[in-house]
């Protein structure tokens, strides 16, 4: 990566609350004007790091720059050069929408009339125009997030943080959010994202990075971590009492395998010719194949892949430490 244009750059990052190690060590860059999707299952260290990048903590080793601002000697100039949205909509429901704005913009020290006209514009991009009189309280979950993240973009930072910022969203609200996104990225804004839904990071971003037990486990764009688990993947379902004999005749074969369900996957180029050539194996050995799918491999294959678990396979340790 080109680290003359990155604009978020992580070095070493340590964090632990008494006993719990929480970062061990995270390595980060994120290129100017990109997404960065930071993924893991709860309990990984997402939201640890986004609160140390936004200087909301204060990490135990390492640092980390912000538009080549240190967050642990500068956080100052940190906070003046980032936007954060967090899971939950930090807006004031006693207020009307363009109230909120008008709030946040004094806040960044901007003047009233500067406030009121940069608010009306973010009401506007955020199609929130006709809500503007309304009390927040009256707004719908995926109005406050809209909401919200307007707020965190009342002073155009450069760098955004999102942490899960489409949580509890259906999904028209999700698509507007994303939608959203995308446009910010076209104006050059550099945002590095936290989810746990493996179809949002697919759609937004350019690379994605897999934190699991307070590391990067691995990095890349989506098609380069998809290739890192093959091609195709030949996906068997196994009869309960012949599971165990097929996992030792595949062997270094598999690639994944499901026990509850009997189930076994193979990297395969998906070829006709593969397929048989297994199917028969499988006949051979007298194991009852009783279904099988063939199917391109997915994110949440790079997560059992990696971890040997789903997105949301860990208890939410980062909710204890949070608390």
């Amino acid at each position: 990566m080109d680290q003359s244009n990155s604009t978020i750059k992580v070095r070493g990052l340590t964090k632990s609350f008494k006993d719990l190690k929480v970062l061990t060590g995270i390595e980060l860059e994120v290129k100017r004007g990109t997404v960065l999707a930071l993924l893991g299952p709860n309990g990984a260290g997402k939201t640890t790091t986004i609160r140390i990048l936004s200087t909301l903590l204060r990490p135990d080793g390492g640092d980390a720059f912000i538009d080549g601002h240190s967050v642990v000697k500068e956080p100052d100039k940190v906070r003046a050069s980032i936007g954060l949205t967090g899971q939950y909509a930090a807006v004031d429901e006693y207020l009307t929408g363009r109230e909120n704005l008008e709030m946040m913009g004094r806040l960044y020290h901007l003047s009233r009339a500067d406030a009121k006209i940069r608010g009306e514009e973010l009401l506007e991009q955020f199609d929130l125009e006709k809500a503007a009189t309304r009390t927040v309280k009256t707004y719908s979950g995926g109005m406050r997030r809209r909401l919200d993240l307007a707020a965190s973009l009342i002073a155009t930072p450069p760098v955004l943080f999102l942490d899960e910022p489409t949580t509890g969203l259906d999904p028209r609200s999700r698509l507007a959010m994303w939608g959203i996104i995308e446009q910010l990225v076209e104006a050059d804004v550099t945002i590095l994202l936290t989810t746990q839904q493996l179809e949002e990071a697919d759609m937004l971003a350019d690379r994605i990075a897999v934190l699991d037990h307070g590391r990067i486990i691995v990095e890349g764009t989506s098609d380069e971590l998809k290739a890192k688990v093959g091609k195709e993947r030949l996906e068997l379902t196994i009869r309960k009492d012949n599971y165990e004999k097929a996992i030792q005749l595949l062997g270094g074969e598999v690639v994944q395998k499901d026990p509850q369900r009997h189930l076994v996957s193979i990297a395969t180029s998906g070829t006709v010719h593969e397929i048989k050539r297994v199917l028969e194996k499988m006949e051979a050995a007298t194991i009852e194949v009783e279904s099988m799918s063939v199917h391109k491999p997915t994110l949440d294959d790079v997560f059992l892949q990696f971890t040997g678990h789903g997105a949301e396979a860990n208890q939410n340790t980062e909710e204890l430490t949070n608390a």
